[in-house]
């Protein structure tokens, strides 16, 4: 009976190896199969998601096209359209119309920003409408004067900037910035460049900070197509995570590991020096008061000698443009109220507007950024005082010019703080 049974008990044992086999082979067929899928899908995407987002070749393209018919000209286009000694590198690009590149010229590093038409979406199965050109470049037109030119850049920078005592002389310095060859007179294509880039903000403001090193210093242009230095740098502090984990890491576990790889403590005092000195420079400057509308740790960058750089001048507005901005506005609540993460007043629920001022000014937005940045590795002996000066920064409220001691007596304080901290160093 024993024996009978051997076999039977043998060939159950037999098929049911052979049938998890394969089972095993179907799961590791089907996983491999999803993988397959997932793996093309994310691939497709993100090539997608490339060729959408870069789009350098388009702009080299049309801005080429441009100068070789005569309409534009500027310091970078022969080297971008006829010597190829400007080339567009990898892509940085964050928005399908603001193109964003590194690229070399030379043996200088620079970032190459440009303006494309904008993307038009189009419904699978039909045909897709012709891209809007982004500059049509025809301002100033035939026949405008230099002086009529001066005159259209001094309205310009009148409705942007507000009333300013020497809008004047900061028109001839756009004129000397718009003669790109430097023959001493500005021709029609090198005007319309000009007049390009100066409907781009951020051109402005960069331009405005340049001379007291805050911003990279603009290399070339050619129509609204510009090179600046690269920042070696940034952002200035953050870690990149993977976008599957960036939801599932909490908010204080993510702000503790974006402090992980930044410099040593006096270099971060010198960094945080240079934005301490922006806030300086931006209230009650030489071209009127801005507002710091987004300290996002990535709009700034440093240089190798560790100075501050506002990478995004797109970050910083006029307080003249920001108050006809909040004039325009209907509110029902605070909240409606907000230009940007870090911009905001108060609404009139009288008059269901939005005030002029801002509830929290610049150096109390710059200390809430430099408080974990700035309080990570600090000496021991330094801490307390520090900790204390920062949050007595972030507790200012109004608008600075309504508390103009005050405001300096904690930025002057802040600053002579960490400058007896770094100042016997090399990092100074």
């Amino acid at each position: 009976m024993a024996r009978r049974l051997f076999p039977r008990a043998w060939i159950n044992k037999s098929f049911y190896f052979q049938a998890r086999i394969s089972f095993v082979r179907v799961k590791y067929l089907f996983l491999t199969w999803l993988t397959v899928f997932v793996g093309g899908w994310v691939i497709y995407v993100q090539y997608s998601n490339y060729t959408e987002l870069c789009r350098g070749h388009e702009c080299k393209n049309s801005i080429c096209d441009k100068y070789r018919r005569g309409i534009i000209d500027g310091s970078a286009c022969s080297s971008l359209c006829d010597k190829d000694t400007l080339y567009l590198g990898r892509c940085l690009s964050t928005s399908p119309n603001h193109q964003v590149y590194t690229g070399g010229w030379g043996d200088v590093d620079g970032v190459i920003r440009c303006r494309v038409g904008e993307v038009l979406h189009y419904e699978l199965g039909e045909e897709p409408e012709p891209r809007r050109e982004a500059a049509v470049f025809d301002k100033p037109t035939r026949g405008t004067s230099v002086k009529k030119f001066r005159e259209m850049v001094f309205n310009h920078f009148k409705a942007k900037l507000g009333e300013q005592a020497n809008l004047g002389s900061l028109v001839t310095k756009i004129l000397t910035v718009a003669d790109g060859n430097k023959d001493g007179h500005v021709s029609l294509p090198e005007a319309r460049s000009a007049w390009a880039l100066l409907q781009l903000d951020e051109v402005l403001l960069g331009l405005l900070l340049q001379d007291r090193g805050h911003t990279p210093r603009l290399l070339g242009f050619c129509g609204d197509l510009y090179v600046t230095e690269r920042v070696p740098y940034g952002p200035l502090y953050g870690l990149g995570l993977p976008w599957p984990l960036e939801a599932w890491v909490p908010s204080e576990a993510r702000r503790s590991m974006d402090q992980w790889f930044t410099p040593s403590w006096p270099r971060k005092a010198k960094i945080s020096m240079g934005l301490l000195e922006l806030v300086e420079d931006i209230f009650h400057g030489n071209y009127g008061s801005f507002l710091m509308c987004d300290l996002s740790a990535n709009h700034f960058g440093y240089t190798d000698r560790h100075d501050l750089r506002l990478t995004d001048t797109r970050a910083i507005v006029s307080e003249d443009a920001f108050q006809r901005t909040m004039r325009a506005l209907h509110c029902e609540k605070d909240d409606d109220c907000v230009l940007g993460p870090d911009c905001r007043t108060s609404c009139d629920m009288a008059q269901k507007r939005c005030r002029e001022e801002v509830t929290q000014p610049n150096l109390a937005k710059a200390c809430g950024a430099l408080r974990d940045y700035l309080l990570r590795g600090a000496p021991s002996e330094l801490r307390e005082e520090l900790e204390r000066q920062l949050y007595a920064c972030m507790a200012l409220r109004g608008s600075a010019g309504q508390m103009d001691m005050e405001h300096s007596l904690i930025l002057n304080n802040l600053k002579a703080l960490l400058w007896r901290q770094i100042s016997h160093t090399k990092d100074s």
